[in-house]
């Protein structure tokens, strides 16, 4: 049977979501951009943040009109909070605002608690306590951490119902740094629950950084600055589009173990020598 994105949906708490590959609309030249480079990227969920002033552009018009909610399920996020007070309150206006429009991404968050403002990685503290009030508050929790697996399992045991470990730091688009780290965070995560949703996000740069994320294990990839600040943003979309679905392919599929020394496609013993002439 072919690969299908529809059979191979992802379950996230209450959520199903019926591509794995998550997109930002943050950072792109202008909206009629994000547009196509959302279309192009096939993603089923599109992050937005929430904060009031970020949602309106120069020329007055708001993001949310240009977001297509028949196609798509918008994902709140508390980009630019540095406080668990500020997260959890952020979080609570984009519920706010997202049920007013019915729409059926107002009950989850991708929770950022942010450490600083030169390094953007999580603040472990901070990430807690919003994680758990949040989810006493009803939300269901996707929240954004380091490649720790040990501050991952904290947040999964608090509660958020799927762990964002960060491939790089955010914007950076250095790829995933330390493939070693993310697939001891999908270890400790999936122990005793392998259908437990892991997302590598922040750091992308280009189409292969999805592949190795997905080739790891991770049920999913968010990514923004990579396609929005691409040359192209579109065709980028694309790409990331067509390596998400290899890496998975690839995934599901079983790499062969490495070896040292090369192994000969066909077999030595047993070959008949032939001698021209003879």
């Amino acid at each position: 049977m072919l690969y299908n994105a529809v059979v191979d949906a992802l379950r996230i708490g209450k959520f199903e979501v019926r591509n794995r590959l998550f997109v930002g609309t943050g950072k792109y030249a202008s909206y009629e951009i994000m547009q196509q480079a959302l279309a192009a990227s096939g993603c089923a969920v599109v992050t937005v943040a929430v904060r009031r002033e970020r949602l309106v552009d120069k020329q007055g018009r708001s993001l949310l009109e240009f977001i297509d909610l028949d196609k798509f399920i918008i994902l709140p996020n508390t980009a630019g909070c540095f406080s668990a007070e500020d997260a959890v309150r952020v979080a609570l206006l984009g519920r706010d605002l997202l049920e007013k429009q019915k729409n059926p991404g107002a009950n989850w968050v991708k929770l950022e608690v942010l450490g600083d403002k030169k390094t953007l990685l999580p603040d472990p503290v901070g990430s807690l306590e919003a994680t758990r009030e949040l989810v006493k508050e009803g939300f269901t929790v996707l929240c954004y951490s380091s490649d720790d697996p040990i501050a991952a399992r904290r947040l999964k045991e608090a509660g958020a119902a799927s762990v964002m470990p960060a491939g790089s730091p955010i914007g950076s688009g250095q790829g995933v740094l330390n493939p070693l780290n993310i697939s001891l965070c999908l270890e400790t995560l999936k122990e005793g629950d392998v259908a437990y949703p892991v997302i590598v996000d922040a750091g992308v740069g280009t189409a292969s950084d999805v592949t190795i994320a997905m080739e790891l294990g991770a049920d999913g990839v968010l990514l923004n600055t990579g396609v929005a600040h691409a040359k192209d943003p579109v065709k980028m979309a694309t790409a990331m589009r067509q390596a998400l679905e290899a890496g998975r392919l690839s995934y599901q599929a079983g790499r062969i173990p490495k070896k040292r020394y090369a192994t000969a496609s066909s077999p030595f013993d047993g070959v008949i020598s032939f001698i021209p002439g003879e």
